[in-house]
């Protein structure tokens, strides 16, 4: 006999069904296999070991030919994932949404063009961990960057996604991004385009819009927000350009926020904390906020009182 309980979960389990089967239709729901959020993170480990095996690759295995070996079979097993991933996030476009056949076809070819730009995130990678040994007097060598660096995970993750995201693949970049986020306190969207030496200090609360273009040598603070000045019109502002665009050579200090499309950041540039930018800065310019005056008075419950 079932108890008062029972009864209730079993009607809250039937509400949510209903719902569920009202939200998707029956085909979208059995017609093919859905994202798996657990797999995509898994690949981003097999791709950070790629990347960098001396760190985070079988030890035992380094200066052997074993090595070799076993980044092969990662590289193939990142091939298969993520094949079947991509091949599961097009099915959400109209063009490939009843084509299983075509769907994994284009599928094997955006992840062998994606596989092919592993070269190139390296080489990207190496120029961002340089820039923080040489931007951070608290580094105590390359290899701490690459180990427990977030800012530095964050920029790995982005850029691997940012090339899946050039190649018009749906949702993957940025559930990779948004586990970044979870992980770091970093937001960068897939979306954003970022140039060689990028250095996050401190890396807590950035946030980098998706359509924000960062150029070389660029340093930020924790807090900077490189973002758009309204979201009100949702939708409709999809495709349009909203977040700024930051020349090389730049840095921004903590807290800072530089908003807007047309906003155009130029060369050599070094923006202050606190400051609230939805304007171009010509280049070399130093750029500050007025500060209120610091008021310091003593507290009267801190007066000793006279015996």
């Amino acid at each position: 006999m079932y108890s008062e309980i029972d009864s209730k979960i079993q009607g809250i389990v039937d509400s949510i069904l209903n719902d569920v089967m009202e939200d998707h239709k029956y085909t979208d729901i059995t017609d093919h296999k859905m994202i798996d959020r657990d797999v995509i993170v898994a690949i981003l480990e097999k791709l950070e070991t790629l990347l960098f095996p001396a760190y985070f690759s079988d030890k035992k295995l380094l200066g052997s030919i074993a090595l070799r070996f076993e980044l092969g079979s990662l590289l193939a097993d990142v091939y298969t994932s993520l094949s079947e991933q991509i091949a599961m996030a097009l099915s959400y476009l109209p063009a490939f949404k009843h084509n299983e056949a075509k769907r994994y076809e284009h599928a094997k070819a955006q992840t062998a063009v994606f596989l092919d730009k592993l070269t190139k995130v390296r080489s990207y990678l190496k120029t961002d961990i340089q820039a923080a040994y040489e931007g951070d007097p608290a580094a105590f060598n390359t290899d701490e960057i690459v180990y427990s660096y977030p800012g530095f995970y964050a920029i790995m993750v982005n850029r691997l996604a940012h090339e899946l995201y050039l190649l018009d693949v749906p949702m993957i970049p940025r559930i990779m991004t948004e586990y970044a986020h979870s992980r770091t306190g970093l937001d960068i969207h897939p979306g954003a385009t970022i140039g060689r030496y990028f250095f996050i200090d401190h890396a807590t609360g950035v946030v980098i819009g998706e359509t924000t273009v960062i150029g070389d040598h660029v340093k930020i603070y924790q807090g900077v927000t490189l973002g758009g000045l309204t979201t009100r019109a949702g939708q409709g502002l999809k495709g349009k350009r909203r977040h700024p665009t930051i020349g090389n050579n730049v840095t921004i200090y903590s807290n800072a926020s530089i908003l807007g499309g047309d906003t155009i950041i130029g060369d050599g540039c070094i923006i202050a904390g606190n400051t609230f930018i939805t304007h171009s800065i010509e280049p070399n310019m130093r750029v500050s906020a007025k500060l209120n005056e610091l008021k310091i008075s003593q507290d009267p419950k801190a007066v000793a009182k006279p015996e």
